[in-house]
C-alpha cells in the first residue's frame, strides 16, 4: 500500500482491508506513536466536515506528522479562479500525503491524476468515501467479531449516500446479505446494485424499517441529505421517512448493533443512545485509528 492512493474502496484488496483493520487494532490499543515526524499531511476539503476532518487531523498529529490545508476553500486561491488541478499540483509540492473532500463526484480520482503524492479521498460528491467504509468495517468486525456472512440493513439516502454506496461494495468480499430499506426516490443506484449481482449475493428492498428489525445484525441507518437536493419540496417529502426509537428494538438479535455516519438530524431518537445496541459515537472515534493506519500504510512505515 505504501505510495498508493485510496479512491474508491475497489482500489484496494480485500487482504488489504484486514491488514488496514489489523493495524487499527494496534493504533487503538497504542494511538501515540511517532511514526510520521517527517511527514507532511495535507488536509483539503473543499467541503463541510467534522468527523472526518478532525479525525485525519488527529490522527496525523497522534502519528507525529504536521498537518497544513483549509477547511474552507472560500478562504484560498480557490475564491479567485484556481483550477483544482493548479491546487493539487502545488500543494503535492508542499506535502507527503493529501487528504481531499469535494463536492463534486469525480474530483478525487482526477486529483491523484495529476498529484505527485499519494491522494486519500476523504469523500467526493454522492460517490464514494472509503475511509468512512473502512472504519464502519472496523466497527462491524469489532462488534460481530467477523465481516463474514452477516445480515447488514442500510436505511435512509442510498442514493446519494456516499457511505453507504463503498461499504455495499467492500462488504460484497464478505458474503453479506443486504436489506435495503428507503422511499422509492432514494433507492440504491444501479450501479452499485451490480456489486452485489456481479458478486452472486442476495439483495432485498424495503420501504418499512421494522420489517428488517428482527433479521439485522448491522443495521445502517443514514440521514437524508437535503444538501444533495436540487428541488427543495423533494426533500420536504422525503425528510422523515426514517426514525428510529428505543421501543422500535425489542426482538433485534442481542448482538445486533446500529451504525451511522454521522451526523444524524432526527433518523435516530436520542432514547436509543443509551441502548446496548447504539454503536455510532464509537464508530466515530474508531474512525482515528483507522486513518492512523491508512496514514502509516501509505507512508510505508507500517
Amino acid at each position: 500500500m505504501k505510495d498508493k492512493s485510496l479512491i474508491s474502496i475497489t482500489d484496494f484488496t480485500k487482504e488489504q482491508y484486514l491488514r488496514i483493520l489489523d493495524i487499527a487494532a494496534e493504533f487503538e490499543n497504542n494511538p501515540n506513536q511517532k511514526l510520521l515526524n517527517d511527514h507532511v499531511v495535507a488536509s483539503l476539503f473543499f467541503e463541510p466536515s467534522t468527523r472526518t476532518r478532525l479525525s485525519f487531523e488527529t490522527a496525523a498529529n497522534r502519528l507525529g506528522a504536521r498537518v497544513i490545508g483549509f477547511s474552507d476553500s472560500g478562504s484560498t486561491s480557490v475564491k479567485k479562479g484556481e483550477s483544482l488541478k493548479d491546487t493539487i499540483m502545488m500543494v503535492s509540492s508542499y506535502a507527503d500525503i493529501i487528504v481531499m473532500r469535494h463536492p463534486r463526484e469525480g474530483a478525487a480520482r482526477w486529483a491523484s491524476e495529476v498529484s505527485s503524492v499519494p491522494v486519500i479521498n476523504a469523500g467526493d460528491g454522492a460517490n464514494q468515501h472509503p475511509t468512512q467504509c473502512l472504519l464502519d468495517m472496523y466497527s462491524i468486525k469489532q462488534t460481530q467479531g467477523t465481516l463474514d456472512n452477516l445480515n447488514i440493513a442500510f436505511v435512509g439516502d442510498l442514493k446519494y449516500g456516499r457511505t453507504v454506496h463503498s461499504l455495499v461494495q467492500a462488504m460484497c468480499n464478505f458474503n453479506a446479505s443486504f436489506h435495503l430499506v428507503s422511499p422509492d426516490e432514494l433507492k440504491l443506484p444501479s450501479s452499485v446494485k451490480m456489486h452485489i449481482k456481479n458478486a452472486k449475493l442476495e439483495y432485498q428492498q424495503y420501504t418499512e424499517l421494522q420489517d428488517i428489525i428482527p433479521m439485522a445484525d448491522i443495521i445502517y441507518m443514514t440521514r437524508i441529505q437535503k444538501e444533495r437536493f436540487s428541488d427543495p419540496m423533494e426533500y420536504e417529502k422525503v425528510k422523515n421517512s426514517y426514525v428510529l426509537n428505543r421501543a422500535m428494538l425489542d426482538g433485534c438479535k442481542p448482538h445486533m448493533k446500529i451504525l451511522h455516519p454521522l451526523p444524524r438530524v432526527n433518523e435516530i431518537s436520542e432514547d436509543v443512545d443509551s441502548t446496548a445496541q447504539a454503536f455510532y459515537f464509537k464508530q466515530a472515534e474508531n474512525g482515528v485509528y483507522v486513518r492512523q493506519a491508512l496514514l502509516a500504510a501509505i507512508a510505508g512505515v507500517k
